[in-house]
């Protein structure tokens, strides 16, 4: 299998576990109140959203062949989008839905985590 189609498969993966996370937290939230679970799934939603963004983005750039330099502006403006994103989707969950702050920050934290984690989980196989 290329290295290629090898990190791509890695990336569904994290995406997808980030994804159960996400449901998972917004799930165990609505338990205490249905707008609380509302809360968690944007606050995992403010970390997933912006990741799919970069990940689409790492896809179509990995085709080409760019010079040295820029394969690291290409990351640091895609990682520079993706705070700018995930920053907007936060103050846009709290100042127009007016969610919840607890679940909203407990379930971005979480997704956080997992985001960390989980590569290192996926690529120990054995």
């Amino acid at each position: 299998m290329s290295v290629s189609l090898l990190s791509r498969n890695v990336a569904r993966k994290l995406l997808f576990i980030q994804f159960l996370a996400v449901i998972a937290s917004g799930l165990l939230f609505s338990l205490k109140d249905p707008f609380w679970g509302v809360s968690a799934v944007c606050g995992g939603l403010a970390v997933v959203l912006p990741n799919v963004l970069f990940m689409i983005f790492a896809w179509r750039h990995q085709a080409h062949t760019p010079a040295k330099g820029r394969v690291a502006w290409s990351f640091a403006l895609g990682e520079v989008c993706k705070v700018l994103l995930t920053f907007a989707l936060l103050v846009m969950a709290l100042a127009v839905l007016k969610v919840v702050f607890m679940p909203l920050i407990a379930t971005w934290v979480l997704v956080l985590v997992v985001q960390v984690l989980a590569p290192a989980v996926i690529n120990n196989k054995g």
